[in-house]
């Protein structure tokens, strides 16, 4: 059913360094398939103090937060849900009545793909990136139980900040250390990206893993994506935590969760 945005329609939104349109198309072909009064945009900000109080002050349902704001948003917000204050990093701000709570349904994206796709447990992995969005990812890993993993960042500071937070060794680079799986949290790949074309990983590192786990969003796959398949790798994209998120975005804005017939058809829509 089409339905008419009137003044009763929410809005709900995400904020990006680099909008893209995956998570605008799958909110609202689910909004549009079960017949809700909301609408969903992507927006970018160079303020992003001044764009969350917007999100209070219009009475903005739902936010959406993604690369570089995971952090830089929380001290605007009024509550942290636990699966946000464990990280300290943010990706969902749900608007009750003029109260901004947060939450963090990477995490949760992230800790079901690697049950889903029965990776080792004893696997080492090396994660490039140490931002918010590499904060969750590291968690939902070490929950998970994998024991060795390396964290690959340029930022020493950071990177060996992550690293011992979490249990695991800070690197500069891979170099010839023995890993299983390799996992980029960067926005290297990234489309509209100064390193869009770049391997997030050397070809000889990405060549000696079994597993190669991308976040970034891009269609047809980023550069390492497209490698990792090419050598006959196990592959986790990031259209799949993409989806994943948000359908626990969907549910924490509207309160209902689509079956998952549904969610399967929302997820080949915003892929396009």
């Amino acid at each position: 059913m089409s339905r008419e945005i009137n003044k009763d329609t929410q809005l709900c939104m995400s904020l990006s360094g680099r909008p893209g349109n995956f998570g605008t198309r799958f909110h609202n072909y689910l909004y549009q398939a079960l017949d809700l009064n909301f609408v969903y945009k992507a927006f970018s900000t160079k303020d992003i103090e001044a764009a969350v109080k917007g999100v209070r002050a219009l009475g903005i349902r739902g936010c959406a937060v993604s690369m570089p704001f995971k952090e830089a948003c929380i001290p605007f917000l009024d509550e942290l849900d636990p699966s946000a204050t464990a990280i300290q990093s943010v990706n969902t701000i749900v608007n009750d009545d003029g109260f901004l709570r947060a939450y963090n349904t990477d995490y949760i994206a992230v800790a079901k793909l690697l049950d889903s796709y029965q990776v080792p447990r004893d696997a080492v992995f090396a994660l490039r990136g140490s931002g918010g969005m590499g904060k969750a990812v590291v968690a939902a890993i070490r929950d998970a139980g994998f024991k060795k993993g390396y964290i690959i960042a340029r930022n020493e500071v950071n990177g060996r900040a992550l690293a011992e937070e979490y249990g695991y060794e800070w690197k500069a680079e891979v170099g010839d250390l023995p890993v299983d799986m390799v996992v980029n949290v960067t926005p290297i790949g990234m489309p509209g990206a100064a390193e869009a074309e770049s391997l997030a990983f050397d070809k000889q590192v990405i060549d000696r893993a079994s597993t190669v786990f991308d976040v970034v969003v891009a269609p047809g796959g980023t550069p390492l994506i497209r490698y990792g398949r090419e050598q006959g790798k196990k592959i986790i994209t990031g259209e799949e935590v993409a989806a994943l998120q948000a359908v626990e975005q969907f549910v924490l804005y509207t309160g209902q969760r689509p079956s998952d017939e549904l969610i399967e058809k929302a997820a080949a829509h915003a892929r396009g």
